[in-house]
Order: structure tokens, then sequence, then C-alpha cells
């Protein structure tokens, strides 16, 4: 087989802010995979937080053997956007070469719209309760904190957006005085979930304080391996492809978080579609969904995946799958 990395570049429809800084596109590889007569496809968004750039994981996929197979992959590199990435492409590969949709080589049903959640940056209040208001349409809208001084911004959003249930990501950016001091006030304002409010390493006062609402691992959930040290902490898991590298291992990992207690949401880095694509079969089923990659951008894969009233939709054979 042949394998190929590529960059890509897509410019986002608006600045994207979170607690650790602001982004005007999404850089994105793009890995092919190609027996001859099929090429499957796969994208990955190396994430500086985890220690991955566009050069070291290009580095990490060029370095794999050229018969590399989705069984072997998850022993020659570690959970990761470079895992993830060619993951993704040999399912691709595989459902092409059989002729049948990836849901069709799982034995699962074919998946269904899911409502996803619609991410507001982080800004001023002002901005925010425009941002809320210009989507109040959106039945779940997903709120980026992480500051001490976001009582403001939630009461903003919730002026802007009365009736859409929201969800909160503090991208490990509040203390546990902060979390304390705004739950009430989350719970006050109809927040459903709150995610990743401490940093990971540091957030085993979550075990020794009240969790009035739900709490979700991101940056502390990876992969399987991840489980034992979220007991007693979190209450929800973030399943995210870059993360676990690749849907092998997400199926995997949603499978044992449900196993042992915990809701599941699906989340995403910014990315394109083709990203999304196998997080789309990932998502059936779960608490949340939070694929809004594409509604970010300013421009998308030739064959975008369909959002609409009733959700994110499966992708196109033409897209991924």
């Amino acid at each position: 087989m042949d394998i190929k990395v590529t960059r890509d570049v897509f410019q986002l429809a608006q600045i994207f802010t979170i607690s650790r800084g602001s982004r005007t596109q999404a850089e994105v590889l793009t890995v092919r995979i190609t027996d001859g007569d099929h090429v499957g496809i796969g994208e990955c968004v190396p994430y500086a937080r985890y220690g991955e750039s566009l050069e070291s994981v290009t580095a990490e996929i060029m370095g794999l053997p050229a018969d590399v197979t989705r069984d072997g992959l998850q022993g020659l590199l570690p959970a990761g956007a470079a895992r993830n990435a060619v993951d993704c492409a040999l399912w691709d590969l595989a459902a092409k070469q059989a002729g049948k949709r990836v849901w069709d080589l799982l034995g699962v049903a074919a998946p269904r719209p899911e409502i996803t959640a619609y991410t507001l940056s982080l800004d001023t209040p002002e901005k925010m309760q425009a941002q809320a208001a210009e989507n109040a349409f959106r039945p779940l809208l997903k709120i980026k904190l992480g500051t001490p001084d976001d009582m403001a911004r939630l009461e903003a959003v919730r002026r802007g957006a009365s009736t859409s249930r929201i969800i909160v990501d503090a991208n490990e950016g509040w203390t546990a005085d902060v979390y304390a001091e705004l739950a009430p006030h989350l719970l006050r304002l109809g927040v459903q979930m709150v995610e990743q409010p401490l940093p990971a390493g540091e957030d085993d006062m979550l075990a020794e304080i009240a969790r009035p609402l739900p709490v979700c691992a991101d940056e502390s959930c990876h992969d399987r391996s991840s489980l034992p040290g979220l007991k007693g902490k979190y209450d929800m898991v973030n399943i995210k492809l870059d993360k676990t590298g690749g849907l092998t291992e997400a199926l995997a990992l949603k499978e044992e978080s449900i196993a042992q207690g915990y809701d599941v949401m699906v989340g995403c880095m910014v990315g394109s579609s083709l990203a999304m694509a196998p997080a789309v079969l990932l998502a059936q089923g779960v608490a949340f969904t939070d694929l809004d990659g594409p509604l970010l951008l300013a421009e998308d894969r030739d064959t975008p995946l369909t959002f609409d009233d009733a959700g994110v939709h499966a992708p196109a054979i033409a897209l991924w799958g």
C-alpha cells in the first residue's frame, strides 16, 4: 500500500477562542492510503496541548510500514492524531474494498441523525450574548468559558438564548474554588453539564467537592487506559477520535465507559467534515454530541456532512466510509 499525507487549511467563519488562545483557521492533515485500486482517506488535527504538531504527526505517519493493518496499527502508534488519521483511512479503505459501508463491516445499523451542540467562542459577555441570540434557534449550545470572570458570560448567553439547552466547557481554565462558586449558578441557568473544569492532572479535588451537575472528562480522558484515573471524579467522558487514536479505540472506549457507568459525549477538534464523519457513527445514542466543526468553517470538503433540524447525518460514500 502507499501512504500519503497532505496539509490542508480551512478558514474559519469567525475567530474561534477558548481559554488557551484563538485561531482563524483549521490546519489539518489528510491521509490517503491506496492499494492500487481503492483509496481510503482520513483526517486528523494535531493538537499542541498534547505535544503534537503538523510536522511531528506527519513524521509518525510516514514512519509506518507500507503493509500496516488496522490491528497492527494499534501497537505501532500511541493514541493521538497520527493514529487517528491512519485508522480512519484504513476503515475507509476496507469499506471500499468490500463495497460496503463501515457500519456494515461493524455489523451495526446505519447511523441516524444526531443533534449536535453548536459552540459559542469565548468572548466578552456582550459579544457572547449576540452569538447566543444569533444561534438561539439551535437546540443545544456549548459555551466556551474558563476564566475567573465567567459569571457575566453565563448570564449573557442565557439572555441571548432563553430556550436552548446549554453545556459548558471550561477547557481546564477554572480552579476548584471558581468551579464551586459557579456551580449553583450553572444549575440556576439550566446548564446540563460542565466539561473539564479543572486542569488534567490537577483534578483530584473533583472527588472531594460536590458535583451538583454532571462533570465530563475531556483532557483527562484519552483512551481506555485513562478510565482508572477518572473514578470518583467524573460522571461522563468526552470521546474524540484525535485523542483515542481513531475509530477502533474510540468504539472500545465507548463500550468500556458505558460498562463502567459513565455517560458518553462524542466531541471533536476544529476540523472538516472528513474528521467528523467517523465520529457520527460513534455518536449514536450518546448523551451529548458535539460535532460542529464544519459549522464553524467558512469552507469545507467537496462532499460535506449534512446538518439540518434533525442533526448531523451519516456521511455520503464520496466523503468517507
